[in-house]
């Protein structure tokens, strides 16, 4: 039981592992941050994603700042930047309005089924230049058959733009109220 007990502090004592208090409004979380995907210390990106999991805070709205700099630079290690077992983080940003993860969940389906539609029309648009090679000149029939597809598939690439620009700008706005809100 013994010799268990010192290889488990024996590997806890190999993997670099450091002690942070992140300070976010009036409350102070301790954490234990360790190095992720194999890297041999820890780096921001593994500081940032464990506040994210304390906080709530998401990792895009995050502002980390340790002695009076903002740590922007996901991968550079925290020994890099001076930091001891024990420092000081300030978390500024703030966690996500449930109504907000409601909306963007609706953006983000929306999205997939842009995407579903567009594959679609792509699959449409090689058929449409399919026929247009075989159709001769004499099947004249065939040929304003075709053109009317064309067009109806050209009003309905119509509306998706229209329908892109809309959850571009609606993107946009969410952005700016979030990165407004961080500040």
């Amino acid at each position: 039981m013994a010799q268990t007990e010192e290889m488990v502090q024996t590997e806890e004592m190999e993997t670099p592992r450091l002690s942070v208090i992140v300070t976010h409004s009036n409350e102070r979380y301790d954490l234990l941050v360790t190095p992720q995907q194999g890297n041999s210390e820890p780096l921001v990106q593994d500081l940032a994603q464990l506040v994210e999991e304390a906080t709530g805070v998401p990792l895009p709205f995050q502002k980390l700042i340790f002695k009076g700099k903002s740590l922007k630079e996901m991968e550079t290690p925290l020994s890099a930047l001076g930091m001891q077992n024990g420092c000081r983080v300030m978390l500024i940003g703030e966690k996500s309005n449930p109504e907000e993860e409601v909306e963007l969940k609706k953006l983000k389906d929306l999205e997939v089924s842009v995407e579903k539609t567009a594959n679609h029309l792509e699959e449409l648009n090689k058929e449409l230049s399919g026929i247009q090679q075989v159709l001769p000149e004499k099947f004249k029939d065939s040929r304003l058959k075709r053109k009317n597809l064309v067009k109806k598939v050209q009003v309905f690439l119509a509306e998706c733009d229209t329908v892109e620009q809309y959850i571009c700008q609606e993107t946009e706005r969410l952005q700016s109220t979030n990165l407004a809100l961080a500040e």
